[in-house]
């Protein structure tokens, strides 16, 4: 039954499907742990809407979002600018 499943070909689906389990999870974990929004215990639930937009904003423009930022919108600019740049 395991060797019907355990191939080669079936490796790269094991990846695809290992990376957005993972990704979903970091999500999962950062939305729980650092979302203003979020209250999982009982005594920051009971505190009702607060309104903290300086940690809403904290949290919207997290590490990533300030990389990419200033840089324009390219997969492989090395790429682009060999194909699209005259010489």
């Amino acid at each position: 039954m395991a060797g019907r499943w355990v191939k080669p070909e079936v490796f790269p689906l094991f990846a695809a499907v290992g990376a957005v389990v993972g990704l979903c999870s970091m999500q999962l974990v950062r939305n729980i742990c650092t979302n203003p929004e979020v209250r999982v215990t009982k005594e920051n639930r009971s505190a009702g809407v607060l309104q903290n937009f300086e940690e809403g904003e904290k949290y919207a423009q997290h590490g990533l979002r300030k990389y990419v930022r200033g840089r324009r919108p390219e997969v492989m600019p090395n790429l682009n600018k060999f194909f699209s740049d005259p010489k």
